[in-house]
């Protein structure tokens, strides 16, 4: 990833150059092997955690959205370590949106997932939480085995731009460093 660092001076904002964000490689497509990682972090069903209630809440309030959340996708179930706005532990693996998130090493925008045909009658659209926005990136470990996925949820339809996505794939590396942190 390509990091940007901009100087304000004067009270006017310079001119970027264009940003380049180069394509990790895809995460290994290794369902045992991703699950067994998973396993061996002791993440599944644990008390929560400061580092990763802080990096929800943090990205609540800097994307303006009312539910950020850390999930990690288990063999049924999508199981969230941390979250902001959203009262459930857990969803049915086959309807969250995080399945399709951890199958690519960028991240997943779905500005109105009311007009996409993969989630449109998704009962998390359709119903509560009313999910219309999605953004999430895969928390991928140091073999390539993507974990889970820091992600925001609105329920408005709303734009995702470069920057903003650079930011969120920077969290998963804050969620990846607390991973191994409480391993270590």
């Amino acid at each position: 990833m390509t990091l940007v660092n901009e100087t304000i001076t004067g009270g006017t904002v310079p001119q970027a150059p264009p940003v380049t964000i180069r394509k990790a490689a895809v995460p290994i497509d290794d369902e045992a092997a991703r699950l067994e990682a998973l396993r061996r972090t002791g993440l599944l069903d644990s008390e929560p955690e400061p580092a990763f209630d802080d990096l929800v809440s943090w990205a609540c309030d800097h994307f303006r959205v009312p539910i950020a959340l850390v999930s990690l996708l288990d063999a049924e179930r999508q199981w969230f370590k941390a979250r902001r706005g959203l009262p459930v532990q857990e969803t049915p693996r086959d309807i969250a949106f995080c399945r399709f998130t951890i199958r690519q090493s960028l991240p997943m925008v779905v500005e109105d997932a009311a007009g996409d045909p993969r989630f449109q009658d998704n009962p998390l659209v359709l119903g509560e939480p009313h999910i219309r926005f999605y953004a999430g990136a895969p928390i991928i470990n140091r073999q390539g085995l993507a974990l889970g996925s820091v992600c925001l949820i609105d329920t408005v339809p709303r734009s995702f731009g470069t920057v903003d996505r650079m930011v969120l794939a920077q969290l998963t590396v804050t969620a990846l460093v607390a991973i191994e942190q409480r391993q270590g």
